[in-house]
């Protein structure tokens, strides 16, 4: 407290609680919803055939194909990248949007929604470096199993690769840029998602009941307002997602197609198989993202930095 006739002491944004936050946000969000995030880049990249043939026909059966083929620990192909990079991923999307909003606050003390709308997408911006190559190697790994199922049908053998071997071969090839394919498309999904996620997911979660002299809501109303968001905001942008997907996944089944851009991806896409096909797990990754949000943003508000080891 600043004393009589003295200016009051200047705000000040701390990054390093808020980034192991994130972090920690991240890491349990992701473990716990993982399995259905496999079956949305499963249905993502099904193409239907002359016939309308499909390999999955829905997302129980997505699951339950896997699952008979490849047992509980094939849902969680991919993982290990998964959890390892959302670390970083999630706490700079989290502290970013959190340092951009402390930044954007005007001298009253308020943040018009325009202006979250920037933080949100500012951060979504800044998590990219992170997301293009953890993306890019979970599809693979995540993928795996179908493109094995396909082959297996088809009497051809299909080798898996490690993530660490396609790293390794896509550096070999490409320079260390060969990790960073699709970056405009992912781009494009997630600063559109977090311009929609952030704002409606402060605007939610300020409408929360709050104890007398309490700075936010409970955590089961932080918890509820993340999921709300982020299954709003992940149907919003589903399109992105599935261009993002097809342009990353780099080994195709027989008959599937190849794409040299992201207009090529869209063009070909509406022309093959209609509009619905922007769509296509759209219900699975909006039970994704709800929980994975939900958790990590009650996490994330819990302070677990600050109030439990004592990081300020």
């Amino acid at each position: 407290m600043s004393k009589p006739g003295q200016p009051p002491p200047v705000a000040q944004f701390n990054p390093v609680p808020k980034i192991i936050n994130g972090g920690i946000a991240g890491i349990i969000g992701v473990s716990v919803v993982f399995p259905l995030d496999l079956v949305k880049t499963r249905l993502q990249n099904q193409t239907v055939g002359p016939n309308g043939e499909k390999q999955y026909k829905n997302m129980l059966d997505c699951f339950r194909k896997t699952y008979a083929a490849e047992g509980y620990f094939g849902m969680y192909r991919g993982s290990a990248v998964n959890i390892i990079l959302i670390t970083p991923e999630k706490a700079i999307k989290l502290a970013a949007n959190d340092m951009f909003r402390f930044y954007l606050t005007l001298p009253d003390g308020s943040l018009p929604v325009f202006r979250q709308m920037i933080a949100g997408g500012s951060a979504g911006a800044c998590q990219i470096v992170i997301t293009t190559p953890m993306e890019l190697l979970k599809i693979q790994m995540q993928d795996a199993g179908r493109l094995a199922a396909q082959a297996k049908a088809e009497g051809r053998k299909f080798e898996r690769v490690t993530a660490m071997q396609l790293t390794r071969k896509l550096v070999a090839e490409r320079g260390i840029f060969g990790l960073y394919k699709g970056i405009t498309a992912t781009a494009a999904r997630d600063v559109s998602f977090s311009i929609v996620y952030f704002p409606l997911f402060a605007t939610l979660n300020d409408l929360g009941p709050k104890e007398p002299g309490a700075a936010a809501p409970p955590f089961w109303w932080s918890f509820g307002s993340g999921c709300a968001a982020g299954s709003t905001a992940a149907l919003a942008v589903n399109p992105f997602d599935v261009v993002k997907t097809r342009m990353q996944t780099l080994t195709k089944g027989s008959g599937e197609r190849q794409y040299t851009s992201i207009l090529d991806c869209i063009t070909k896409t509406l022309k093959f198989e209609g509009p619905t096909a922007f769509f296509k797990g759209g219900a699975c990754r909006m039970i994704v993202i709800a929980p994975l949000f939900g958790i990590a943003q009650t996490i994330y508000y819990l302070g677990l930095a600050e109030n439990y080891l004592g990081i300020k």
